[in-house]
């Protein structure tokens, strides 16, 4: 398994837009091999920023590039930096092998 995961900054007083952009988008993923799940997250407030994350869990890491070379990947990202700025900086990727899984 290989889990994916971004990180983003979000200004306080874009939040809300932030979360709806997130939560009203076209769901692609569920089209793509070797998806798994998906998970959007929200971390710690700081004084200057909300802590996001996207998180998806894919069958492999090849699966996941695939899904990057992906029709659907082009898709999903073809708005990306269209409308307000939402996020303080670009998003931080962060990639993992899953060494060990244990379900419930």
């Amino acid at each position: 398994m290989y889990i994916a995961m971004n990180r983003f900054k979000v200004a306080p007083d874009c939040e809300e837009a932030f979360r709806q952009r997130w939560l009203q988008r076209d769901v692609l993923l569920r089209t793509v091999p070797g998806f798994v799940s998906f998970q959007f997250l929200k971390g710690s407030a700081k004084e200057d920023h909300v802590l996001y994350a996207s998180h998806t869990v894919w069958e492999s890491y090849d699966a996941f590039v695939a899904w990057t070379e992906s029709e659907q990947f082009r898709q999903a990202h073809a708005s990306a930096g269209e409308g307000s700025k939402l996020t303080i900086g670009p998003p931080v990727f962060e990639g993992f092998e899953v060494l060990q899984n244990i379900g419930g």
